[in-house]
């Protein structure tokens, strides 16, 4: 396994969850900003959330094909460190991001099989960091959060320019399987540490964060 493998837990929308990813060593927190998700936040709530966040931790928004009047509302009343991409952005709508909000971004990209690998290439030139996650279903309501993974074999010893998180149907039970497959250095969850679609269950979140750092 990686020295250190950072973890990032998506998809808060309470102080309970928040301070469970904190004491378990979180490096990043997520914050859903779309409405179709049981996991969206509101952005007065949001930014009582993100106030709460202790310095050294990474304040994430998750946005899926955002409009620039959104984000800017967005940026300007919640306080954050990067921005999330998890729609259909290109990536010259990610350098658009980059240059008008001045925020590091980091791209989602789905993964089924080896025909989706190339976009990560070229997503790699225009992103901070990529998120490699699972394709959802052509009949999926949300981009990410469905508790499905990909043939992590698909990417296993591959090394790339920017830094990188392993998404997509982790859990307590096969994060380091995960980890020791990919090589992965960090990894995100979010349906894997809940005991319902947007509910948080902090046990499973100090038990991921945990099977993550190898303890």
């Amino acid at each position: 396994m990686p020295a250190q493998v950072n973890v990032k837990i998506c998809g808060l929308t309470d102080r309970a969850s928040l301070d469970a990813a904190v004491a378990a060593g979180a490096r990043y927190v997520g914050l859903v900003f779309f409405e179709k998700s049981p996991r969206h936040i509101g952005l007065p709530e949001a930014a009582e959330l993100a106030a709460a966040i202790p310095e050294g931790i990474c304040k994430v928004a998750l946005v899926v094909d955002a409009p620039n009047d959104f984000l800017d509302r967005l940026v300007a009343e919640v306080p954050l460190d990067m921005l999330q991409l998890h729609g259909k952005e290109s990536p010259a709508r990610v350098i658009e991001i980059k240059a008008r909000y001045g925020l590091p971004v980091m791209k989602a990209v789905g993964i089924a099989d080896a025909s989706d690998l190339p976009a990560l290439e070229a997503y790699m030139q225009v992103a901070d960091q990529i998120l490699v996650d699972a394709k959802p279903p052509k009949e999926a309501v949300l981009p990410g959060g469905n508790g499905l993974a990909f043939d992590w074999r698909l990417i296993a010893g591959r090394r790339w320019p920017v830094p990188w998180m392993l998404a997509g149907g982790l859990t307590p039970d096969n994060v380091e399987e995960a980890i020791a497959m990919t090589g992965a250095n960090q990894v995100d969850v979010s349906s894997g540490v809940e005991q319902a679609p947007g509910a948080k269950d902090t046990s499973k979140i100090a038990a991921f964060c945990g099977a993550a750092h190898g303890n």
